[in-house]
């Protein structure tokens, strides 16, 4: 009887109730849970329990793994009640049960990173009462019934920036909105709270005092990042700022500083940056010891969240807003600027240049006279003259003609590709072209780059180092591509098919030109010689940019896995996963967008040029007084990036016989006899050849970005009769709507 028992226990248990597929999710992750975990308490693989959550077309576990999974699920069901639903009528909400704090908000993105075509949420497992809410602190519906129905919740922030803080408990951020008369504060994970300023100095008071906002330092000798405050439209109208910027304000990027708003900030003894109030604006007054006072504003009408890299975030309802901004903060760090000011700004607070030290005498902590190890340093350091920008000043010594154009043997080019050549009869007989993108192609480029973290010194007729970072002026000519190194192995090729690794447009050098340390390693890698005959190099050098390289990697990584595109995918899933991707969750292709603008825009402004300032030729203008400023490091990346793709395109030509047709920055275009990129990678056994193109989405590998028909291309080229017409930059849409001018 006995026996029996046990079968009939045994029957029930296989068909234990389980939650939807997204309650699953959200279970785990209130409770800081990761698919290994589960994965290992259960004995099963990661990618079985990654089914089980599937929102579209989940598994279900059987056997005795279906018991446990149903039991973990109803105790985290009693811990972590789902919300229950409530109309604002003007009146706070119930809180939920507890919100979510920053540690449990790891991953938590995911919760509503599901198709907008999903089915409403089940009935939670398990209910539990509401705790009473904290005062003047509530969950409200996270989207505004007057401006968007049926708006999705805003999802918690992700992976935390740093350790938990209770500094910090409301997280980085918050997006300040009005609605029917009351202020409201959207913050990360859905908390909403009230706002009782009702003027912009006592909210910067309020801000600093009460709203528990900001994030913990990234590095053990940096700071904590200041909290952020967006402010809507219907929130600058209620604290007396303009909605959107006149002609003469657009032009100088600020309000006067006679506003009334200004004058409000003065009287209350608050400062602005220099840059003055505008789209991204620094309130602060003096620190006091380690009491750092200070608040960033945004505001979206202003522009400061530029559509090319924001998407359309600056019209998303405030609770939204706060979820796209608060996945990219706790992913990235909080927004410092634009993309490009925050891609740098993340360098700084990841390698700060100073830190703090003990006065041996009186026990103080004061700052240190040496700068911190493995970062830039406090000041300045000028670049050698062939790194420089033209109209630098470091260029007056030489005593150059005016309207002088320096050359490759005067001038660093290190650039991205923009090459293109024409089809070969045989290509024309293939019916596709093909592009493929290298994923956060730059970002890779700087993965494991020693770069220089010091001055340059001047050497005549050195011997080239490859693990000494500088610029080379070296002959590199004689390198054939018709027969270099692959590998250990000698290979030939079609040289005349392939561009130059040595310079942008593919050109094969004809003299002695600078060169970046990676560019000239490529060259002896190919089996050639190098004479170098001078140089400026860097002794002090390190791998300045790893932990900014993981950073992005892992923020760009966990945004791609939210949208269903995971890193352990086979190639046909992949392709199929990336097919579309940006309609399951347009909030979070937003942050993707941003993650990639971080990457290119922070290594940019390692160069940037004169904006307006009065500036003249010879003249220093503002950027050159960071330590931020290395057209040296930026020329590394680019060199690395660049040779990377071309170490991939020699392995394929070697192994394929197959030559790219055009190539723009990260996108590479071949012709093919089927419109998928696995109609030509030589894929064997679902393993990719090694040293050479690999579909999947971690940095470096590659997607698809693309297919048009030869006759596409042959067509365009001849409407605009240019045979080299680089149809890289059309390939992904086949848009060409003017002739190509490399611009």
């Amino acid at each position: 009887m006995s026996e029996m028992f046990d079968a009939v226990d045994a029957l029930v248990a296989s068909r234990s109730a389980l939650p939807l597929a997204e309650e699953r999710k959200r279970l785990r992750v209130a409770h800081g849970l990761t698919l290994d975990d589960i994965a290992g308490a259960l004995q099963v693989r990661r990618a079985t329990v990654s089914a089980w959550e599937s929102t579209k077309k989940p598994t279900e576990p059987r056997g005795p793994e279906r018991e446990a999974y149903a039991r973990l699920l109803k105790q985290l069901a009693e811990l972590y009640p789902a919300p229950v639903p409530a109309t604002f009528t003007g009146t706070p909400a119930p809180a939920e049960a507890r919100p979510l704090s920053t540690g449990e908000a790891s991953e938590a993105a995911v919760t509503t990173a599901t198709e907008n075509t999903q089915t409403p949420a089940p009935a939670p497992v398990a209910a539990a009462p509401a705790a009473a809410p904290h005062p003047g602190r509530t969950t409200r519906p996270t989207s505004s019934t007057s401006r968007r129905p049926g708006a999705k919740k805003a999802a918690p922030a992700g992976t935390p920036a740093g350790d938990t803080d209770p500094r910090f408990e409301n997280g980085p951020l918050a997006v300040v909105d009005v609605e029917d008369g009351k202020v409201l504060a959207y913050c990360t994970g859905g908390l909403v709270l009230d706002v009782p300023a009702k003027s912009l100095p006592s909210l910067v008071d309020w801000t600093l005092k009460e709203a528990k906002l900001g994030q913990p330092k990234l590095s053990g000798p940096g700071r904590p990042a200041d909290p952020l405050i967006v402010l809507t439209e219907a929130a600058c109208e209620r604290y007396g700022l303009p909605v959107s910027f006149t002609a003469e304000e657009k032009d100088a990027g600020r309000i006067p500083e006679g506003h009334k708003v200004v004058k409000q900030l003065t009287r209350a003894e608050w400062k602005l940056t220099k840059r003055g109030f505008g789209p991204w604006a620094r309130i602060y007054r003096p620190a006091k010891g380690s009491d750092r006072q200070c608040v960033q504003l945004c505001i979206p009408s202003w522009n400061a969240l530029d559509a090319r890299f924001w998407g359309d975030a600056a019209q998303l309802p405030a609770a939204e807003l706060a979820r796209v901004l608060g996945v990219y903060a706790s992913r990235v760090m909080t927004p410092r600027g634009s993309t490009a000011v925050t891609g740098l700004e993340l360098m700084t607070a990841l390698h700060p240049p100073t830190h703090a030290v003990r006065d041996e005498d009186t026990g103080v902590l004061r700052q240190a006279e040496t700068k911190t190890p493995g970062s830039l340093g406090k000041g300045p350091v000028d670049c050698a003259p062939c790194e420089a920008p033209d109209g630098h000043p470091v260029l007056t010594a030489l005593d150059l003609p005016r309207f002088h154009v320096r050359g490759p043997a005067e001038k660093l080019f290190e650039e991205a590709y923009d090459w293109a050549r024409p089809m070969t009869d045989a290509e024309c007989t293939l019916r596709h072209l093909v592009g493929l993108d290298v994923n956060m192609a730059f970002a890779a480029g700087a993965n494991g780059l020693n770069v220089g973290l010091g001055e340059p010194t001047h050497v005549k007729n050195p011997v080239f180092d490859p693990k000494l970072p500088g610029s080379w002026l070296v002959d590199l000519s004689h390198v054939d591509l018709s027969r270099v190194k692959a590998g250990k192995e000698w290979v030939v090729l079609d040289g005349s098919l392939l561009p130059s690794p040595f310079t942008p447009k593919g050109d094969r050098p004809t003299g002695p030109a600078w060169y970046a340390t990676p560019t000239v390693a490529y060259a002896q890698e190919l089996g050639y010689d190098v004479a170098p005959i001078e140089a400026w190099v860097r002794y002090e050098s390190g791998r300045y940019l790893d932990g900014w390289y993981q950073r992005l990697r892992d923020a760009y990584l966990a945004t791609m896995a939210d949208l269903g595109v995971d890193a352990d995918l086979s190639p046909q899933d992949f392709l199929t996963a990336t097919d579309g991707y940006k309609a399951r969750d347009p909030e979070l292709t937003i942050v993707v967008s941003a993650i990639k603008a971080t990457v290119k825009g922070g290594l940019g402004k390692l160069r940037e040029r004169p904006r307006g300032e009065g500036w003249r030729p010879g003249e220093r203008w503002r950027a050159l007084e960071r330590p931020t400023w290395r057209p040296d490091i930026r020329a590394a990346v680019i060199s690395r990036t660049r040779i990377n793709l071309h170490r991939k395109i020699v392995k394929h030509a070697a192994f394929t016989g197959q030559y790219p047709i055009a190539i723009l920055s990260d996108c590479v275009v071949y012709a093919a006899n089927g419109p998928s990129p696995l109609d030509f990678l030589p894929y064997r056994d679902g393993k990719p050849l090694p040293g050479g193109f690999k579909l999947g989405i971690n940095p470096g590998l590659v997607k698809h970005e693309g297919t048009q028909s030869v006759l596409w291309g042959e067509e365009v080229r001849e409407r605009f009769n240019a045979p080299e017409l680089n149809l890289a930059r059309s390939i992904k849409d086949g848009t060409v709507t003017d002739a190509d001018n490399g611009e």
